[in-house]
């Protein structure tokens, strides 16, 4: 089965996906991250973090279909659907309180869930977004994962995941990672 991973993070976001993602090996998988940041300043944010990477990191930032063994960081408030055999990032200019929106992200793997394995982590940062998205991903089956209190920059988008999720899988950032090499390898 085709592997998914969903990406939410706020302030203190851009170092703590480095650290995440900057030797992972994607192995087929698509990667795809709603990094609060405005739009401006995301494609040197994409540029810098792509010559970092093992894995080719992409600005996505108009509709259209995903490549495998891809990381993809969002520039506008973006949403996922089913394509023919690819997943299809369709661009949402809907009014959203943060963007690119983690929860509208989230919210929209829930209906790719019966065909990809899916993991889904909400990261470091000021206020809700993602929480919701996370908890609805929970309910479809989906491996979700928050950063711990201890670890993030701001522990509010977590928080608050955990307090709508009590079940929720809270995780240091060197956990988290390793929890998502094990999920990227397959074991």
């Amino acid at each position: 089965m085709k592997k998914l991973v969903l990406i939410g993070a706020s302030t203190g976001g851009p170092s703590h996906l480095k650290t995440l993602l900057k030797d992972i090996e994607t192995n087929g998988a698509i990667v795809v991250i709603a990094q609060h940041m405005n739009h401006i300043f995301l494609p040197s944010f994409a540029t810098q973090f792509d010559k970092e990477c093992k894995s080719r990191v992409s600005l996505l930032e108009e509709d259209g279909f995903l490549e495998e063994d891809g990381i993809y960081i969002c520039r506008y408030n973006t949403s996922l659907d089913k394509g023919y055999s690819k997943i299809k990032a369709e661009i949402n200019n809907g009014d959203f309180p943060f963007s690119p929106n983690v929860d509208l992200l989230f919210s929209s793997g829930v209906k790719l869930s019966k065909d990809y394995q899916m993991m889904a982590i909400l990261m470091t940062g000021i206020g809700d977004d993602g929480a919701k998205g996370l908890l609805s991903l929970y309910h479809s089956g989906v491996d979700v994962l928050a950063q711990d209190a201890k670890s993030c920059v701001v522990y509010g988008m977590p928080k608050r995941a955990k307090e709508l999720n009590p079940h929720l899988n809270m995780q240091n950032l060197e956990d988290i990672r390793h929890s998502l090499e094990v999920f990227l390898r397959g074991l």
